[in-house]
């Protein structure tokens, strides 16, 4: 009985492993890597087998590529002392005469080589994807795209992708009908739910239940469109958060001219 338990064993901490470096590629290739570069960082962290030069350093010089590779670090000193112990315990078993000792070797390569069929099917691959890629965004608050590095942002002003959902403010609306702008907020673009991508997005443009919006202004303002729901509760918060940025933009004028004076008054 014991050396079944630790064959199950074996093949559910290899499964797993599969599962956890999937999960640790999605996320690296939300950063920007391309997927087989992320694959491949995602396996050699979690193997420890190492990566070159250049590739460690795109993945230490971003900051959320950083958490990823580290958990996996964290993940993997666990995951591989399970694997010894479940070859042990595999091979456990009283008085085990040859054949049983080979019937224990063909289920192990039997249950191996059906993960690595399933890690190679691209369907799996595809639905795995979709999967992980939607439980990032649900459950975490993983900025993953690390915008704020890329654009060189500061302050209070960012980048945010806002998945819009039935119910909010902006769905089945135009954009020229939102009146973002007022709320100094700039749409950079628009994904829609078939994955079709529009850059710069014009005022004609509809917003749908499922589009992603790519939206540039103040973290504040953005979060609060994040979670305002259609109605008249919505259209007072526009209202309010149009307000804020008028105080805003005279509080941004003044800085400016001030600044404007000093550099008149050290010529």
């Amino acid at each position: 009985m014991a050396p079944v338990i630790g064959i199950v064993a074996l093949l559910t901490v290899l499964f797993l492993s599969l599962i956890i470096t999937r999960v640790a590629s999605v996320a690296l290739t939300l950063t920007g890597m391309s997927e087989e570069a992320a694959r491949f960082q995602s396996r050699s962290v979690f193997t420890g087998t190492g990566y070159t030069t250049s590739e460690s350093e795109q993945v230490m010089g971003h900051p959320v590529r950083r958490r990823v590779v580290m958990l996996l670090m964290i993940i993997r000193s666990a995951g591989l002392i399970s694997i010894i112990v479940s070859l042990i315990f595999s091979f456990m078993g009283q008085e085990m005469d040859d054949a049983a000792m080979l019937w224990q070797l063909l289920w192990i390569v039997i249950g191996i080589g059906a993960l690595w069929v399933i890690s190679l099917s691209n369907a799996v691959d595809r639905a795995m994807r979709r999967v992980i890629e939607l439980a990032l965004k649900r459950w975490t608050n993983l900025d993953v795209r690390d915008y704020a590095s890329l654009l060189r942002l500061s302050g209070e002003y960012t980048v945010m992708e806002i998945q819009v959902q039935d119910g909010d403010w902006v769905a089945g609306k135009k954009l020229r009908d939102c009146y973002l702008n007022d709320e100094g907020l700039v749409v950079l673009g628009v994904i829609r739910k078939d994955g079709t991508y529009l850059g710069g997005p014009k005022g004609q443009t509809s917003i749908w239940p499922g589009d992603t919006m790519v939206i540039y202004g103040r973290s504040g303002a953005l979060a609060e469109l994040d979670q305002r729901r259609a109605g008249k509760d919505g259209d007072a918060a526009h209202g309010r958060a149009v307000n804020e940025q008028r105080r805003c933009s005279i509080e941004q004028d003044q800085k400016d001219a001030q600044y404007q004076l000093q550099r008149e008054q050290s010529e």
